[in-house]
Formats: C-alpha cells, structure tokens, sequence
C-alpha cells in the first residue's frame, strides 16, 4: 500500500450552463474573463502538480495555442485509443485509466492534474477516480456545446472546500469528493 497522498485534481473552467466548450470545440468564450495579470490560481496550482493526464482531443487543442506545449516538465498521459507511444510531450494512453491512476498514485510525487475534456473527466469519474474539482464559472451561457460531465449511473457527492469571486464575473468552486 502506497503512503503517497497524491490527489487527482480536475482544474478546468466551464460556462454557467455547464459547458468546457463550443459545439465546433472552440474555447473563445473564455476571454469574457480575460483580464491583465489575472490567472484565477493557474500558476499556483500547476506548482502543486508534476503530472497531467488529458484527453486526445484536449491535447489536439493545446498544441494548437501559439505558444510551447505548457507541461514540458510534467509527466503527460493522454487518454487515446487511436495514438499510440509516445511523441515529444507525452504518452498516449489506451489501457484502463484504473490502472493508469493506481500505478502514478503508488509513487511518490505532487498532485495529478485532469486538465480536461469531457472524455477523460467522465473515464476518471465512472470509475471515482477523482479526487478534487476544481471549476472556473465562466459568466456566459452556451446553451450547447461540449457538457463537462456527461451522464453517470451514479450519484457522487462532493464537498465545498472553497469558492473565490472575481471582479470579472468568474466564480471559482473547489469541491472534494466524499
């Protein structure tokens, strides 16, 4: 049995209807909270962490961005079954995210970061796997889109550990899972 007190941490904004995304899986939104030297606890809270696991897609969108893969120095799992190996950031994943978790988590280390999508927060939550939420309420609403939390068979019950204002609208909840 590991003594390694890791959490896996979802840390992702989504709009007040509960979408991480447009239904062309654009983020544009987001900007509605843009605001000079203002990152919401971002910083932060990647200091706190030393691996990330992500979604093909999401990880399709962060290279797209115009600026350097930002977890370079983090150990990167991505949750693919149609990538396979490795490239110059990370691992693709296709095995049982079980598995996956159970094996970052009998090492010694920070915090492991879900930095999204839809997909692979739904893998890790079927199997309650997540530890912590951690949402950036974006003061929009989609009306459609890509859904943080698609359908489960089963009630989860978190609780509030903190919620922060900003004067931009943006309201950040963390919860922990019971």
């Amino acid at each position: 049995m590991s003594t390694s007190k890791r959490k896996v941490i979802v840390y992702i904004a989504a709009s007040l209807d509960g979408f991480i995304a447009k239904k062309d899986d654009t983020i544009d939104f987001l900007s509605v909270v843009e605001k000079e030297n203002e990152d919401y606890g971002y910083y932060g809270f990647v200091e706190t962490v030393d691996t990330v696991i992500m979604g093909r897609k999401t990880y399709e969108k962060v290279l797209s961005f115009p600026v350097d893969f930002p977890h370079k120095e983090r150990d990167c799992f991505v949750l693919s079954q149609s990538k396979k190996g490795k490239d110059n950031n990370v691992t693709f994943y296709d095995g049982n995210v079980k598995d996956l978790v159970d094996e970052l988590k009998k090492k010694e280390g920070k915090n492991i970061f879900v930095d999204g999508g839809a997909g692979a927060v739904h893998a890790l939550r079927e199997q309650n796997l997540i530890d912590e939420y951690v949402i950036s309420i974006i003061p929009v609403l989609l009306g459609n889109g890509i859904r943080l939390f698609k359908d489960l068979d089963h009630q989860q019950t978190l609780e509030l550990v903190e919620s922060q204002s900003f004067d931009t609208g943006l309201v950040q909840v963390k919860y922990r899972v019971k």
